[in-house]
């Protein structure tokens, strides 16, 4: 089944689930805590001549190569400001992982189906095919990314 047309709560055992949530260029986004491994600071990145944009590069975990997917390029915001460095989220999917860069950790939330709403309609195109849909916090919107998606998987 293709999952381009299916719009899908994260897992929700009772109708809950939990987020890890971060920044990137002002907004919140949250992937499901299981697919985190851990989160580092900045850490050197190697640069691949002829990868795709939203490749970073790769990443020196302890001896095991991980390769850095730039979620503003992938979501088609603006490069981050320079000098500045992102933080990097390591998500482990089908025992391989691959680390997010964003610009700031932020709290592992509880969610609740009955928030889940469908991706917002401001969100563009790059974004929009990203994105799983938004839960309505206190006074902030938490989009919820499709980490399969996102990382090619």
């Amino acid at each position: 089944m293709s999952t381009a047309t299916t719009t899908t709560t994260p897992t929700l055992a009772g109708g809950n689930a939990q987020l890890a949530t971060f920044w990137l260029d002002n907004d919140l986004y949250g992937v499901e805590v299981e697919h985190v491994q851990e989160v580092l600071r900045s850490q050197g990145i190697t640069q691949v001549p002829l990868s795709p944009p939203a490749v970073a590069g790769l990443i020196n975990l302890r001896g095991q190569v991980v390769t850095a997917i730039e979620l503003r390029e992938l979501l088609g915001r603006p490069p981050r400001a320079e000098g500045t460095d992102p933080v990097v989220i390591v998500v482990r999917l089908h025992g391989e992982a691959v680390s997010l860069l964003v610009d700031a950790i932020a709290d592992v939330v509880d969610v609740n189906a009955r928030d889940f709403e469908s991706p917002p309609d401001t969100l563009d195109g790059k974004a929009r095919e990203l994105i799983l849909g938004a839960y309505k916090l206190d006074g902030q919107l938490l989009l919820a990314l499709d980490v399969n998606r996102a990382v090619g998987v």
